[in-house]
């Protein structure tokens, strides 16, 4: 079952060692807004999403607020799989193998018009290969930034700023 962001802010709180006023000190916000939050009694605003996301550099809290303004259509958190680096890593790998190989042998060569049922199932599969290949390295580059105190947000800038400098961004 998917947490809310109420949810996600509190389980990050209590983790973290914190109480709702030292939390809300944090993320300039009334201790009476987190608990109305984690409490769902009120939608969390995106300004403390951000702010939370931003002050706190929490991978978890980055994807929990992608989550929240996308309805699910991101990476959502895998809190029962095996989060520690070897095994981020590893799955990483594997996921990366399988998204690479069902990416060799999908027909996108073909028109969409010329697309068998087989064709489309193939494609299909790659594009559940390749989203289970950005779920797995997700958690690995999050994993990583928090086990050796990379800033998870200033890897995500340095990459856009790579972008830009290669003109893919305006």
């Amino acid at each position: 079952m998917e947490m809310s962001i109420g949810e996600v802010l509190h389980d990050y709180r209590k983790q973290a060692g914190m109480t709702q006023e030292e939390f809300a000190d944090r993320v300039l916000i009334d201790r009476s807004s987190v608990a109305k939050v984690e409490n769902g009694k009120r939608q969390a605003p995106s300004s403390l999403i951000r702010q939370a996301a931003s002050t706190f550099d929490e991978p978890r809290l980055y994807l929990a607020a992608q989550e929240e303004i996308t309805g699910g259509a991101s990476v959502p958190w895998l809190d029962n799989a095996d989060l520690h680096r070897a095994a981020t890593h590893l799955k990483s790998m594997e996921e990366a193998e399988e998204a690479l190989a069902a990416m060799k042998t999908a027909p996108i060569m073909k028109r969409p018009d010329q697309l068998t049922v087989a064709d489309r199932a193939a494609i299909r599969s790659t594009i559940f290969e390749c989203v289970e290949a950005i779920t797995a390295l997700t958690h690995n580059v999050a994993v990583l930034c928090k086990d050796y105190a990379f800033s998870y947000i200033g890897i995500w800038k340095e990459h856009r700023a790579e972008l830009k400098a290669k003109k893919y961004l305006n």
